[in-house]
């Protein structure tokens, strides 16, 4: 009996995808939820495994064909079947001219400059189909630009103290945990928190009805720099999370993220998105809010730097350590003093160490 392939349903808002490469050709045997095709959407990259094993005996879609969710990718029959000749197939490497071994990849990731510093740039004098994913992202972007009224609102944060406190828990923190404490989850952490007391921020706004959803939940998205592109997994309900569960998450949506691995879920749902671009040494970016949200937090580098500081009620100048955290937000719902208001409660939960006992349990501050 013949069992047909189609395309699931692949997240929220997910209407079609793009069948990026075959991993089976017809003819070839295939197992029950073994991968049987790559699949491109707008939010990420998957896999989608055969439903039975048997035969490929049809294949419908063939590589850079776009269709609807629903639609029929393959065909799966008995051993015994023959492969059915007609339709589209995907490409067969037996039908190409070998390349010479040392021919570089036709369309290289564009992000490879930036992966390998110090190297000989491999894309300089060539032109290069643009992929997919860049194809998706620079819509996406342009597409939010185009429909909100952004712009960024940047105030600076003194993060001496909870710098001080990370380096005091790192290694109790890594062996308790399994995972190590990156600055990261203080600034998830922090956001999540503040977005509690300012929901305007934590919004979207219903084109069509001419309605604002203020969220109950904390949907964190995650901007991941990887060889294809800015992926931008979601951490759920980050505001219902210790310091520990944010660290384990973004430890292992990002490394699913640079493997290859994000699952629809995994990538769909966020109400909110931080993009550390201090990461890469940037001192603060102005950040563009993605589709269907109304703001996103910029983190920037944490540097050295002197500064007043007030003790005992007289001014001094120290050394301490300083980022900047900058909000762009859709100026059609949000204010700047709404902006403000949010950024100064980021400030002082960073500023604080808010999460002292989260990562020294016992330790208030």
């Amino acid at each position: 009996m013949a069992v047909s392939v189609t395309l699931p349903a692949l997240g929220e808002s997910v209407t079609e995808g793009t069948v990026t490469r075959w991993l089976k050709q017809v003819g070839e045997t295939v197992e029950a939820d073994e991968p049987l095709l790559e699949v491109s959407t707008d939010k990420v990259d998957t896999e989608i495994p055969s439903p039975a094993a048997g035969v490929l005996l049809n294949i419908t879609v063939a590589e850079d064909e776009t269709v609807e969710i629903g639609a029929e990718l393959a065909v799966i029959g008995a051993p015994e079947a023959a492969p059915v000749a007609a339709g589209p197939v995907a490409p067969s490497p037996v039908n190409e001219a070998p390349a010479p071994a040392t021919q570089a990849p036709a369309t290289p990731a564009p992000e490879l400059d930036r992966q390998a510093p110090g190297e000989e740039p491999s894309l300089r004098g060539r032109t290069v189909r643009m992929t997919r994913i860049r194809k998706i992202i620079g819509d996406n972007l342009k597409k939010a630009l185009l429909e909100q009224a952004q712009l960024t609102t940047v105030v600076e944060a003194d993060v001496t103290t909870l710098m001080r406190l990370r380096a005091r828990a790192r290694e109790d923190f890594a062996a308790r945990e399994g995972v190590k404490l990156s600055p990261m989850p203080f600034f998830v952490k922090a956001a999540a928190q503040a977005l509690k007391a300012h929901p305007v921020i934590n919004a979207r706004i219903n084109e069509g009805e001419g309605t604002i959803t203020y969220f109950d939940h904390e949907n964190i998205g995650i901007a991941v720099d990887t060889e294809k592109g800015l992926m931008t997994p979601v951490i759920k309900s980050a505001g219902d999370l210790s310091i520990a569960g944010i660290a384990r998450m973004t430890v292992e949506l990002a490394n699913k993220a640079r493997r290859g691995g994000l699952a629809p879920d995994d990538v769909s749902g966020a109400t909110f998105t931080i993009s550390n671009t201090g990461s890469r040494g940037a001192l603060f970016d102005t950040v563009i809010v993605p589709p269907g949200q109304v703001a996103t937090l910029g983190i920037g580098a944490t540097v050295k730097r002197p500064a007043v500081v007030e003790a005992n009620g007289d001014l001094a100048v120290g050394i301490r350590d300083l980022v900047h955290l900058s909000l762009s937000y859709d100026h059609r719902l949000v204010d700047e003093a709404d902006a403000a208001r949010y950024l100064t409660a980021v400030k002082a939960l960073l500023e604080n160490a808010a999460f002292a006992n989260d990562v020294l349990p016992g330790v208030d501050s």
